[in-house]
C-alpha cells in the first residue's frame, strides 16, 4: 500500500503503521498484562499503551521482538482484511435501520476494537442462522416433511471459512508431509512431467502403504447399497470402505485424506486450535478441511504444480488431465499455491448451487463475497448454469473501480446408480485483471480497458448502481427512491439516473 511502511521477514510483508489493536488483541489472548509485556520488550508501559491505541507506530525492530515474544510469524500481525467489509455488510441489513454508516467511522471502530467488531459480525451471523432455523421450524410445523436447519453446523462452516481465509489457504507443514509421503511411495514431487507419467501409480501405492504401514485394509462398496457412503473408516477393524462409484481422482483424494486423519491426527488437531474456531464442531470440520488440503498436496505436489501452471497458463482442464484431478480439485489447488518464496497468482474461488447458496469461498484476489445476503446475479459463476460444462469468461468491475478477470464452469457429481439424483454446482475462479494474461482464458479478451468490463457488485444492499436491471433490493446508501410515474431498469431507478 502506498504510504504505508512495511517490514519483511522470510518474504512476508507486514504493515507496521496501524498494528496497535492487533498487538493488544494478541497480548490479551495470552493473558499478559500491559505492564508485563512492556517489561519484556524493554519499553515503558505508557509507550506500549500509546502503541496499542494506535497513537504511536511500531518500529520494525520492536515488531520483530513482539513476533519473537508471541512466538508467531510476522504474517500473524497482518490486519484482518475481511473484517471491515463484513461489518459494512452486516450494518447494511435493515435490522440496523435505514441510512448509511460512514466508512471512516467503521474503520475507526475496527482499528480500535477488532475483537468487538468480530464479535458483532459473529452475533449477526448467529441471528441470521437462528432466523433461518425458526423459519424452517415453522415450515416443519406446517408441512412435517421439512427439515429443521442447524445453527451450529452453519456457524461451524462459517468459522472454518474464516480460518482458511486468515491463514491464507497455505499450510507449509502439510505441504512438507505430503511431499514426504510421495517420496515414501517412491513418487516424484518436483518434476511435473514425471508426476504426470507416474500418476496411475499413486492409488495402488497408497492402498499398499495404508495396509503395510498402518494395517488398514481398503475395500470397495457397491453403489446400490443404501444409504450410499462415499468413505467410511472403522478404527477398530482398521477397515476403510470407499464407494465404487467414485471416479479415480476422488478415490485417490479420499485415500490420502483418510491417511492424514490417521497418521497426522495430532498435527491436524494442533493446526485446528485456532481462536476463530469456537466449538468442537468447528474444530472437527477444520480437521476434515485440513486433511483434504493434505490430500490435494499429495495428488498435486506443490513444486510440480507451480511449474505446470506457469507452463500451461492455468489451463484448468489440461492440468486436470495431467495430474488426474477433477476441475474443482484443480481450482482448489490453484488457490493454495501461496508459498511466500514461490507464490502463484492470488486467486479467489467460489462454489455455488442452483439456489445461489455459497458453499465454498476463499479470496486472495481481494474480491468480496456476499456473506449475509443474496449475491450479485451478474457474476459469471451464476450465469454458468445457463451453459453447463462450458467455461464462461468475464472481466468485471466493482463499484469501487477494482477490475477482476474470472472464469466459471459447472461441475456435475454422480454418486450412485440411475436413481440417485445428480448434483450440479458451479465453480468460479478469478484474479485481479493485472494477472489476467497469465491465464490462457484471457486470449482474445479485452482486459486492458475498464470500459469492456461488466459492472458487478457484492450484494444489492451495498451496491449503488440503481440502474441495474437485476437489482432485487434498494441500496442501503441510497435508500428506496421510488418515482411512481417512472419505471426504469429497476423499480429504484430515477429518471435523472445516469448509467454507471
Amino acid at each position: 500500500m502506498k504510504g504505508v511502511k512495511r517490514v519483511k521477514e522470510n518474504g512476508v510483508a507486514v504493515e507496521v503503521s496501524k498494528l496497535g489493536a492487533r498487538v493488544r488483541e494478541m497480548r490479551k489472548a495470552r493473558g499478559i498484562t500491559q505492564v508485563e509485556l512492556a517489561r519484556r520488550l524493554g519499553i515503558s508501559g505508557s509507550y506500549l499503551n500509546l502503541i496499542e491505541h494506535q497513537q504511536r507506530s511500531l518500529t520494525a525492530s520492536l515488531l520483530l521482538r513482539l513476533a519473537k515474544e508471541f512466538e508467531v510469524e510476522l504474517a500473524a500481525f497482518d490486519a484482518d482484511d475481511t473484517l471491515l467489509p463484513d461489518l459494512s455488510e452486516v450494518l447494511a441489513d435493515p435490522v440496523f435501520g435505514e441510512g448509511p454508516t460512514s466508512q471512516t467511522e467503521l474503520q475507526g471502530f475496527v482499528d480500535a476494537s477488532p475483537e468487538l467488531a468480530r464479535r458483532l459480525v459473529k452475533l449477526f451471523r448467529a441471528y441470521q442462522e437462528a432466523s433461518r432455523s425458526a423459519d424452517s421450524l415453522a415450515a416443519r410445523i406446517y408441512d412435517d416433511h421439512q427439515e429443521v436447519g442447524s445453527v451450529r453446523t452453519a456457524l461451524a462452516s462459517e468459522e472454518v471459512s474464516d480460518f482458511i481465509q486468515r491463514e491464507g489457504n497455505y499450510f507449509d507443514v502439510l505441504e512438507r508431509h505430503a511431499d514426504a509421503l510421495r517420496r515414501t511411495l517412491d513418487l516424484p514431487v518436483d518434476d511435473d512431467t514425471a508426476v504426470t507419467r507416474s500418476r496411475r501409480l499413486l492409488e495402488p501405492r497408497l492402498v499398499e502403504h495404508l495396509r503395510e504401514s498402518l494395517g488398514v485394509e481398503v475395500e470397495l462398496q457397491g453403489s446400490r447399497k443404501r444409504p450410499l457412503t462415499l468413505r467410511r473408516y472403522d478404527p477398530q477393524k482398521k477397515r476403510l470402505v470407499l464407494a465404487e462409484v467414485l471416479p479415480d481422482s476422488s478415490r485417490i483424494f479420499q485415500l490420502a485424506a483418510q491417511y492424514a486423519l490417521i497418521e497426522h491426527d495430532a498435527l491436524l488437531t494442533d493446526l485446528a486450535r485456532h481462536s476463530l474456531l469456537s466449538s468442537e464442531g468447528s474444530v472437527r470440520l477444520a480437521r476434515v478441511v485440513l486433511a483434504n488440503y493434505f490430500a490435494s498436496a499429495v495428488q498435486m505436489p506443490y513444486a510440480a504444480m507451480r511449474k505446470a501452471v506457469t507452463r500451461e497458463r492455468y489451463d484448468i482442464e489440461l492440468l486436470g488431465q495431467r495430474f488426474g484431478a477433477s476441475f474443482e480439485q484443480v481450482c482448489h489447488r490453484i488457490t493454495s499455491l501461496r508459498r511466500p518464496s514461490d507464490e502463484g497468482v492470488p486467486f479467489h474461488m467460489i462454489r455455488v448451487d442452483l439456489a445461489g447458496n455459497i458453499s465454498k469461498r476463499y479470496s486472495a484476489s481481494g474480491i468480496r463475497f456476499a456473506r449475509f445476503a443474496g449475491a450479485c446475479p451478474r457474476w459469471n459463476v451464476f450465469r454458468s448454469f445457463l451453459s453447463p460444462g462450458a467455461i464462461r469468461v468475464q472481466t468485471s468491475v466493482m463499484p469501487d473501480g477494482q477490475v477482476f478477470f474470472c472464469v466459471a464452469r459447472t461441475v456435475l457429481r454422480v454418486h450412485g446408480d440411475h436413481h440417485v439424483p445428480r448434483t450440479i454446482q458451479a465453480i468460479g475462479l478469478g484474479c485481479r485483471v493485472e494477472h489476467a494474461r497469465e491465464m490462457i482464458y484471457s486470449d482474445g479478451v479485452d482486459v486492458d480497458t475498464v470500459e469492456s468490463a461488466l459492472p458487478i457488485g457484492v450484494t444489492c444492499r451495498l451496491c449503488e448502481r440503481m440502474d441495474c436491471e437485476q437489482r432485487a433490493f434498494p441500496s442501503i446508501r441510497s435508500g428506496a427512491p421510488i418515482d411512481e410515474h417512472y419505471r426504469g431498469p429497476s423499480p429504484y431507478a430515477l429518471p435523472d439516473d445516469e448509467p454507471r
